[in-house]
């Protein structure tokens, strides 16, 4: 999905040093690295680096999120999203037929089971023929694989379950959607429940990552969250991406999100996305799954009520800023649905908004403050005081 701020780009000093990311997919050696001024033989510590930069370079808004955790929930996040962002990568692949994406998604979950005799360089082997030549950095990212499993073997072992239980799922969950779609040339979902699932494998699963790591540090007496709650804040967050993506998701990946039998009752079929004198009529089917996002809202507010305020690592922050961020684009998008119809990236919080809530959750929130700023953010763009 785009990003709404710009952040500085990868090769920057970061608070773990700096690496340019670059290069090219890797066909003769999957441990020698393949990214400029990279040493030959990376060491963990290379890789933390390498890790930290990816994330940039694939989502600057979830980088947001990143910029404000602590070691080692830093190091856990990072690469517990780019396994995440591996199968993600192969999921929205255009170039590659579904049926192939669901076998390569398959080969990802064998790889990633305990006592697999799936490889890495097996994973990598099986990508590699149909790599795009033009993949951009999430395939840079996706042909340092290794890398990314190097880190998460280094970790405690509650930490790799609660990645490996996470990854499994978002990729098996994928695999079966685009069998389930294998005879189209792109993902055409028929109801609101398909939406709910696509949207649970791809964001869903990434809340549940960030619930698992934050429950190994968590103290006994901390609030336990509600699983219904924790769904809620991940829908929301995927519905308003679908709502404001809806004509960059059909223009770059021949995807379709909108629920078909919703489309049905105003007289379209899935395609009408792409047709200018339809515009009016699909935003109103847009306009619904914005309607459905704002309704998860509390759940996702009652969420983030469970998430410690102090020694979490910044977990508070980094969940919340995401959250207000949803709502911010949500209150654009009910002024601006026949935009995001008609044009790729049109709906997005200005610059200076995001900014400014940056600079807030920078500072540290209470959960307190996270509510008021939502009610804030909803009510118009927000400026720092």
């Amino acid at each position: 999905m785009t990003s709404t701020i710009t952040l500085p780009s990868a090769g920057r000093v970061t608070r773990n040093g700096t690496y340019p990311l670059g290069g090219v997919f890797c066909t003769l050696s999957r441990s020698i690295l393949t990214m400029t001024g990279v040493p030959q033989q990376a060491t963990l510590g290379d890789d933390r680096t390498w890790a930290f930069d990816a994330v940039q370079s694939v989502s600057r808004t979830f980088a947001l999120s990143v910029e404000l955790l602590d070691e080692p929930m830093t190091e856990w996040v990072c690469t517990g999203y780019l396994l995440c962002r591996t199968a993600d990568t192969i999921e929205d692949e255009p170039t590659i037929p579904m049926e192939r994406r669901a076998e390569l998604l398959e080969t990802f979950d064998a790889m990633l089971a305990e006592e697999s005799e799936t490889t890495v360089e097996d994973f990598l082997d099986a990508v590699e023929p149909v790599t795009p030549a033009d993949g951009g950095d999430d395939w840079a990212v996706l042909g340092q694989t290794d890398r990314i499993v190097r880190l998460w073997q280094s970790f405690p072992g509650p930490v790799q379950n609660g990645m490996r239980s996470i990854t499994r799922e978002m990729a098996t969950g994928m695999a079966d959607i685009l069998r389930r779609h294998q005879d189209s040339d792109g993902l055409r979902l028929e109801s609101l429940d398909e939406l709910e699932e696509y949207c649970w494998y791809v964001a869903g699963t990434v809340g549940q990552l960030f619930m698992n790591l934050q429950a190994v540090q968590a103290d006994p007496d901390d609030p336990k969250p509600d699983p219904e709650d924790a769904r809620a804040f991940a829908l929301l967050l995927q519905l308003v991406n679908i709502a404001k993506d809806v004509r960059a998701d059909w223009a770059e990946e021949n995807n379709v999100y909108l629920p078909g039998d919703w489309l049905a009752e105003e007289g379209l079929d899935h395609e009408a996305v792409a047709d200018p004198d339809e515009s009016t009529t699909v935003a109103r089917v847009v306009n619904r799954v914005v309607d459905q996002a704002a309704d998860y809202a509390s759940g996702a507010q009652r969420y983030l009520q469970t998430v410690p305020e102090e020694d979490s690592g910044g977990l508070l922050e980094a969940t919340a800023l995401p959250y207000l961020l949803a709502l911010g684009t949500i209150r654009e998008l009910r002024d601006r649905t026949v935009d995001a119809v008609e044009q790729p990236d049109a709906v997005k919080l200005e610059r200076e908004e995001v900014e400014h809530l940056f600079a807030e959750a920078d500072d540290g929130f209470t959960r307190e403050q996270v509510r008021e700023l939502a009610e804030t953010v909803q009510a118009g763009p927000y400026h720092h005081q």
